[in-house]
Parts: C-alpha cells; sequence; structure tokens
C-alpha cells in the first residue's frame, strides 16, 4: 500500500536533480573547473618528464605544483592576468606550455583584442629569452625550430580564439539590447497610441460637457444657478486644455476602431490564408471606446503573429464578458510542416499588446501546448 507513492516521488527527486545538475553544468563556474580540470590533465602527460628534467620535483610535488597553476584558471573571468602570469612563470621554470594556453585565450576572451595581441607579443618575446638562454634542453638550432613551429603558433591560434569568442559575446550583447530597446520602444509607442485613444474619447466627451454646460449656463445667466453652470463650463474647459497639454498629437492619426472592426479583420486574415472564427459576446458592444480599443488591437497582434507563424491554420477568436471581467481568447493550432516554430513572436508586439491590456488594470498570459498557441487577456468591463 505504501511502494506506490514511492515512484511518482522517485521522479521528481530525479528531475529536480537533474534540472539542478543541468542548470549548474552550464554556468561560468562549472566551466571555469572544467577549463582547470582538463589544463591539469593535459599537463599531467607530462608529470614523468618535468619530474626527470628538475630534480627539485619529485612526481607527487609536481602534481601539486601543476594542480596550484591551473587553479589559477578559477578566476580567469575576473582575473585573467594572474593566470597569465602564472603561465609564464611554468614556462620559465617547467618549459610547460599547456597553461599559457588557457592564459592567452582567457585575457583574449574577457578583455578583448588589445589586451590579447599584447598578452601574446608579451608571451613570445619572454619565450624567446627562456629558449636563448643556457641551460635549455635542446640544442640551439632545435630549441629555434621548436619557437617557430610550436610556440609562437600556439600563442597566436589561442589568443586569436579568444578574441574571436569576445567580438561575438559582443555582437550578441548588442542584439540582445536592440531587442530590448525595441520592446521599450514598441510598449512606449503603445503607451503613447492609449494617450491618444484617451485624447479621442474622453477629449470628446469634455466637448460636450463645455458645450452643454455653456448652453446651460446662457439659460440660467441672470439666476441663482447662473454662476455655478458658468463656472461648470469654465472647469470643462480647463479641463479639455490640461488634457490637450497632456496629450502629445503628433500628426494626423485614425482612431483605434472598436469590436465594429474586428468583423474586417477576420475577413482580411481569411483572405491572407488563415481562417478566422470568431465569437463576440453581445455585450462587448456596450464597452466603453477605450476597452472596445483594446479588444481590437489585441486581436489585431494575435491574428498578425498567427498569420506570420502558423498560416493556414483556423484561429478562434473568442470575446465574452465573464461578470465583471472581460475575456479574449485567441487561439491557433501549430503548423505541422514545422511544429517546433513559436507560433506567436514574443518580440516587441506581444509587449505593446500586454502594455495596453496593463495600462486598463487587466492581464495577458500566452500558453503554447503540444498543438496549439492560446493567447488569453482579461480586463475589467467597468
Amino acid at each position: 500500500m505504501h511502494v506506490k507513492p514511492v515512484a511518482p516521488a522517485l521522479r521528481r527527486a530525479l528531475a529536480a536533480g537533474r534540472r539542478s545538475t543541468d542548470g549548474w553544468a552550464g554556468s561560468p563556474r562549472a566551466m571555469d573547473l572544467l577549463a582547470a580540470g582538463g589544463c591539469f590533465a593535459l599537463m599531467a602527460l607530462d608529470l614523468p618528464g618535468l619530474a626527470a628534467a628538475d630534480n627539485s620535483l619529485n612526481g607527487p610535488l609536481a602534481a601539486v605544483v601543476l594542480a596550484a597553476g591551473c587553479m589559477s584558471l578559477l578566476v580567469r573571468r575576473r582575473a585573467p592576468w594572474v593566470s597569465y602570469l602564472t603561465a609564464l612563470l611554468f614556462i620559465g621554470w617547467l618549459h610547460e606550455l599547456t597553461l599559457i594556453q588557457f592564459a592567452l585565450y582567457s585575457v583574449g576572451r574577457y578583455r578583448g583584442r588589445r589586451a590579447g595581441i599584447l598578452a601574446t607579443v608579451g608571451y613570445t618575446a619572454f619565450a624567446l629569452v627562456v629558449f636563448a638562454v643556457p641551460g635549455w634542453p635542446e640544442p640551439r638550432v632545435e630549441t629555434l625550430s621548436s619557437f617557430l613551429s610550436l610556440v609562437v603558433p600556439i600563442g597566436v591560434l589561442a589568443s586569436a580564439v579568444g578574441i574571436a569568442a569576445y567580438r561575438h559575446d559582443l555582437v550578441r550583447e548588442l542584439d540582445t539590447r536592440r531587442a530590448e530597446a525595441a520592446v521599450l520602444q514598441a510598449v512606449q509607442q503603445e503607451r503613447t497610441s492609449v494617450a491618444r485613444d484617451v485624447h479621442d474619447f474622453v477629449g470628446r466627451e469634455l466637448t460636450l460637457l463645455t458645450v452643454r454646460s455653456e448652453v446651460l449656463s446662457m439659460r440660467t445667466r441672470g439666476t441663482a444657478h447662473g454662476e455655478d453652470f458658468e463656472e461648470l463650463a469654465d472647469t470643462a474647459r480647463r479641463a479639455h486644455l490640461v488634457l490637450n497639454e497632456i496629450i502629445v498629437q503628433r500628426g494626423e492619426r485614425a482612431a483605434t476602431p472598436g469590436v465594429e472592426g474586428l468583423a474586417e479583420l477576420a475577413e482580411a486574415s481569411g483572405r491572407a490564408g488563415s481562417p478566422v472564427r470568431l465569437l463576440l459576446d453581445p455585450e462587448v458592444h456596450g464597452l466603453s471606446p477605450l476597452r472596445q480599443a483594446a479588444v481590437y488591437r489585441v486581436v489585431q497582434e494575435c491574428l498578425t503573429n498567427a498569420a506570420k507563424h502558423a498560416r493556414g491554420e483556423t484561429i478562434e477568436v473568442s470575446i465574452a464578458a465573464d461578470g465583471p471581467q472581460l475575456r479574449i481568447a485567441v487561439s491557433n493550432g501549430l503548423a505541422e510542416r514545422n511544429p517546433t516554430r513559436a507560433p506567436v513572436s514574443a518580440g516587441s508586439g506581444t509587449a505593446s499588446m500586454s502594455e495596453r491590456v496593463r495600462s486598463l488594470g487587466g492581464s495577458l498570459t500566452a500558453t503554447r501546448t503540444e498543438d496549439s498557441y492560446e493567447v488569453v487577456a482579461t480586463l475589467p468591463k467597468g
């Protein structure tokens, strides 16, 4: 009776451990440990030769020294020069060239082209001096040949790979910042669009209020309530003026359609190859103009994304009044010819759509399953 719950618990524990392992395996600390371990493994292959060449180091002591040198790679991101100087020490003392490859890569990778070139030139000059001094275990001709064919290419190649990785990181960071800037710009544009809609709809009501109050002020002039209606008219005019000052109009722009424009959107999507099945609650026609504009923008963006990434699939659009909340649901199937492709982009359009909903006190979620993608937006009706 107590055996069955063990299996799900064990699976959950294994899944949690696998997620933790996968997360740690790709972390910078894990990569640094891997680099240090790989460097030590390569240098360990030369432990017998090091012990034979230098009588001050026996096998275990040589292993300790090499391990200590490899530990400098653990700080290669913050201080790559530490491993670089340690590698130069190993060249002069032990004639060991393995650590310098990791060190030159680290300098170029985390400090850029100028530092990488400087480190390569310094390493080449230092190695030339070391190989030229008396006591080098090989004859001078062989030393020069080894220097030209092995030492210089090692440094140049390691540094070049590091510099290339550094430039790749810069390009990737630039692309990320551009994407973030595009999202921020889209959000700002949507806020401006919301502000313009406020100006269109609220400004129209204020205009009617101003005109009506002025008429009443003229009709009641000289009566007990004449000053009250005149003050009301002045207040309405000032409110309209303040609204015009706050909402900056940038050129002429057509007003955002309401729910009456959804049928045209559905027809246009169908002509483009993505048929739409539209279910519209009759209560939606009684919403305020701002909420109708939000409904239109959300559906428009969802249809645009579905046409881009799931062309040919039927799009289900449902707009219903659920108590005090308005629910907008747009779903479409995933194209079988490219099931791994995201049906709705997570770019600036989605960000602006979410900003529009949040500005009215609502929320927006996007859910993907194996065979469909659904966007659901909820916002208060009032």
